[in-house]
Parts: structure tokens; sequence; C-alpha cells
């Protein structure tokens, strides 16, 4: 692929992780904590909330598997080369990003789903030793944590998509 190419393949790839990134954050910091501080039940909010991170998770999907096309002509040229160089090291970081990108969709949510389903009640009305609080609790808190981690490999991939070689490697 020419150099040309190259740019704008990386330019496509980091307005796609930050576009998905600021969508996130958007969510993380600004909607969700108005979510749960202005509707009348903390279930209800949860519900919204779950909703929008199921259609995030799989923007996360489309986002992070484009800007995989920065990297996939680059590759094989970089294998013949260098032991460690940026496009294995930004390729480790996809790599991580799309891992958390299945866990999240189909580990942990599902998880979440299902404790929500099998109480079938407002997890508050539940006690805090409960085991489904508890469970619920644990899921939700590694829920928070890989989405605020995927953020991070968001801008941090977005930031250095320029740093990959983009010489004509024959």
């Amino acid at each position: 692929m020419s150099p040309s190419i190259l740019r704008r393949l990386d330019r496509v790839s980091a307005s796609l992780l930050l576009l998905w990134a600021g969508a996130a954050l958007g969510f993380g910091a600004f909607a969700a904590p108005l979510l749960f501080q202005e509707l009348p039940s903390r279930d209800v909010a949860g519900r919204i909330a779950g909703l929008i991170i199921g259609r995030l998770d799989w923007a996360a999907w489309a986002a992070f598997g484009l800007a995989g096309l920065s990297w996939g002509a680059r590759w094989m040229a970089e294998v013949k080369e260098d032991l460690i160089g940026p496009l294995r090291l930004w390729s480790a970081g996809w790599l991580v990003a799309m891992l958390m990108c299945l866990a999240s969709a189909f580990i942990v949510t599902p998880k979440v789903r299902a404790i929500r389903a099998r109480i079938g009640a407002p997890i508050e009305t539940l006690a805090p030793d409960h085991g489904d609080r508890v469970a619920y609790n644990k899921a939700h808190g590694l829920s928070r944590n890989l989405f605020f981690l995927r953020i991070l490999l968001a801008l941090g991939l977005a930031a250095t998509v320029s740093t990959l070689p983009r010489k004509n490697q024959e």
C-alpha cells in the first residue's frame, strides 16, 4: 500500500477511535450520573444505562475492528524486520481492546442481565450481603472497569496510530 493510502487509513482509524471514546466518555461521565440522579428509581436508571452500554459495546466492536485496518497491510512487512517495533506494540494494544470488547459483550454484560432477570426486583431491595447483590456488584464493577479501560485504550491507539510505519515495505 502506498504511504498516502496508509495515512488516510490512519486518519479514519483515529477518527473512529476518538468518536467512540467521546461517545463512551460522554455517557460515562455526563449522561449516566444524570440518569441515576434524576430518574425516580435506580433500577430504571440502571436498565436504561445497561441498554446504552450494550449499544456502546457493539459500537466499540465496530470502532476497534475498523481501526485494525491501519495495521493489516503493515503486519507482515514488519515480521521480517524487527523483533519488536511500533506496529507490534500498537497491535498488542489493539488486541487487548478487542479482548475487552469480547469479555464485555459476551461474558460480563450477559452475566449482569442474568442476575437482574433472576432477581426480578430492584437491586437495592436486596440486603447488602445477599449473594445476588454481591454478584451483581462485582459484575457491574468489572463492567465499569472494562468500559473505562477501553476508553483509555481508544485514546491511546488513536494518539499513536500516526507513529505506525508508512514506508512502502516490499
